[in-house]
């Protein structure tokens, strides 16, 4: 079978620094060249791009293979690319100066690296060297930190359509000394571009994290800036088996509402789809933040009326949002709080979007028992939150530093408490391209 006329594969493993590789050779501009060229020359539909592992030649990267040929390009660079799609895509002939047409000369090649990174990795073992993997996410940390401080300090915004790392600290208010180290590090993350002392801001960054931008997503970002401190607690919650910090500083709110509003606007749309909003007149938003689920399922039913269930300082922010989309004769705020304030009743859809992972199980329970007394019989509930795999499991310990006894339930629990407060039909529904998942049933 042969759905494309051409398959490619390139190499954009990642290696300890210092350590040949193609990805430390450039090929991911390669491969971000590589895409955009094919389609560009109109080959879209006819050549299949993967990226894959090390091909074997890494001190000739960036490597390709192209098949069904199956020529070997190395040494490829940007500049190259248009060239290799024109001429091999586009008229089926190979560009020699980069191809490798001696098998000999490429197996003994593979050969030897391959020898080379045994011997590596047994004097590793021998020494009792920390395996790379292991070394990586002890010092993950520290790329973090670096992305954080300068979303923190709006730098990407300062440095526009570029400056030198002085022009920045004055901008920012920093010493230019170590701003110049900070953008320095960016760079070398591939974040910023430095050419002769002038940093330039990568595609990536100008669109989400320099003001303007249709896109800017400093401001909810910043909720995970003010995780930091919480996560530097993580040592002690473990010992003491609840979050030992409470301190939020005055931003916190708006910082967090901003982050869970982008969350919700980029899943809204395929909630709705799994839900339903048919037949749905009265809907009830338990802790429903910025509004973003109330919004969607009102615009997706013209005779849906929502109230959303918040505290004071969330309210406000909700009712921004709600106004601009037009939505406000339809979707309506209540201050209130959902461990303590009565729900009201007759509605045909209780939403619980990502609040359960704050409460512990007596608190959900008590939680699930007044969403059912809420309900018009044959009414639903939805409850969306973390359930499953790595995501949920990490996200068990941000609840841990933040949270006096919140945590992730997995969806046997959720299916439990429904069933003891008289719900039935209950059901999963994992949704496609995110980690959290909604579990739904009737009254």
């Amino acid at each position: 079978m042969e759905p494309f006329r051409y398959h490619v594969f390139v190499c954009d493993q990642k290696k300890p620094e210092g350590a040949p590789s193609c990805c430390a050779r450039g090929s991911v501009k390669v491969i971000e060249t590589l895409r955009a060229e094919v389609a560009a020359q109109g080959l879209g539909d006819q050549v299949q791009i993967t990226t894959c592992g090390s091909l074997g030649l890494c001190e000739s990267g960036p490597n390709m293979v192209v098949y069904p040929e199956g020529v070997w390009y190395s040494g490829v660079t940007p500049a190259d690319v248009a060239e290799i799609v024109r001429e091999h895509f586009g008229n089926g002939r190979v560009v020699g100066r980069l191809a490798r047409p001696d098998e000999a000369s490429v197996r003994a090649e593979i050969e030897e690296n391959k020898r080379r990174r045994l011997a590596a990795m047994k004097a590793q073992q021998a020494a009792g060297v920390l395996p790379d993997d292991i070394a990586g996410l002890l010092r993950a940390f520290q790329e973090s930190r670096v992305l954080l401080t300068a979303v923190e300090l709006d730098l990407f915004t300062a440095v526009g359509n570029g400056a030198t790392a002085a022009d920045v600290a004055k901008q920012i208010g920093t010493d230019p000394r170590a701003t110049g180290m900070l953008m320095n590090a960016l760079a070398a993350l591939e974040l910023l571009e430095k050419t002769d002392g002038v940093y330039k801001n990568t595609p990536v960054m100008a669109r989400y994290f320099t003001a303007g931008s249709k896109d800017y997503a400093r401001p909810s970002t910043m909720h995970t800036v003010h995780l930091w401190k919480r996560w530097s607690t993580l040592t002690e919650a473990v010992r003491a088996g609840t979050a030992v910090s409470a301190e939020r500083g005055d931003d916190w709110t708006e910082a967090f509402i901003a982050a869970m509003h982008r969350n919700a606007s980029g899943r809204a749309a395929q909630v709705v789809a799994a839900v339903g909003a048919e037949g749905v007149r009265r809907m009830l938003d338990v802790g429903g933040g910025s509004g973003a689920y109330s919004i969607a399922f009102a615009k997706a039913n013209p005779d849906l009326h929502a109230d959303i269930l918040d505290l004071g300082d969330v309210v406000s922010i909700a009712q921004r949002h709600i106004r601009e989309a037009g939505v406000e004769n339809r979707v309506k705020t209540c201050v209130g709080d959902l461990r303590s304030d009565a729900f009201g009743t007759g509605y045909d859809l209780v939403f619980i979007s990502q609040i359960c992972h704050m409460l512990g199980v007596e608190g959900n329970r008590e939680l699930i028992r007044k969403a059912h007394h809420a309900l018009a019989p044959g009414g639903r509930i939805v409850i969306q939150d973390f359930m499953f795999g790595r995501t949920a499991a990490l996200f068990a310990l941000n609840m841990l530093v933040g949270t006096k006894e919140g945590s992730t339930y997995s969806e046997a629990e959720y299916a439990g408490w429904l069933r003891e407060a008289g719900f039935h039909d209950i059901r999963p529904v994992r949704l496609p391209g995110g980690p959290s998942s909604l579990i739904i049933a009737q009254r």
